[in-house]
């Protein structure tokens, strides 16, 4: 079902629909200060599956999205200090960042080389959202190989009934992919960058090198 975010009525109920979807291992469309996305529980495996099945997309780990900074640190055994600056700076935002997550979270994102992609967006409903939920699998809302959805209504074209609650919030006012760093190793490294420059990066992490593959 499709909620209209823009109504206040139609927003609380969307909302409560969508947390509800994903404690039950549901798909739900949100929106996000990016691309409209398609979630589900990250710590549900078999909703995780389906959020890959739906897009019809490779088996790749998911991005995590998260609602609050202080989650972060349950999602891993030792922050860098890179990383706890770039988020004090550009989260919530167009900020993804790679880490290495704690051991002991019992997930399963598709992969086991122990490295996550985190992002806190900057979208008051899927903020209102993750904060119940806790952290979501989420990628973009749209078929594999097809345009990433502007609006809750054009992923429900693609994606239909695999989704169990859609919360339309208008069009995505800047459609531009987050800026992606890894802080994986000794020195920080711009994957893709996106919605945040190299120089407004380096501005807090000097030493942020550019990755070398074309």
């Amino acid at each position: 079902m499709l909620y209209d975010c823009r109504s206040m009525a139609d927003r609380d109920r969307g909302i409560a629909a969508a947390i509800e979807a994903v404690r039950n291992g549901e798909l739900v469309v949100l929106p996000t200060d990016t691309v409209y996305g398609i979630g589900a529980d990250a710590f549900t495996p078999y909703a995780v599956r389906a959020l890959l099945d739906a897009k019809d997309a490779p088996h790749s780990p998911p991005p995590v999205l998260i609602g609050s900074r202080h989650t972060l640190d349950g999602l891993v055994f030792s922050l860098p200090t890179a990383a706890r600056d770039l988020v004090e700076a550009f989260w919530p935002g167009a900020l993804t960042i790679l880490v290495q997550h704690s051991a002991s979270l019992r997930w399963d994102l598709g992969d086991d080389s122990g490295v996550v992609a985190v992002r806190m967006p900057l979208h008051p409903v899927a903020l209102e959202v993750l904060r119940e939920t806790g952290p979501m699998a989420v990628a973009s809302a749209n078929k594999f190989g097809q345009q990433p959805a502007l609006t809750a209504d054009e992923a429900r074209d693609q994606l239909g009934y695999s989704v169990r609650a859609y919360l339309e919030a208008g069009p995505a006012v800047d459609p531009v992919p987050s800026t992606i760093v890894d802080l994986t190793g000794d020195v920080p490294v711009l994957v893709r960058e996106g919605g945040i420059g190299l120089a407004k990066l380096r501005e807090v992490v000097p030493e942020l090198r550019e990755s070398q593959v074309a």
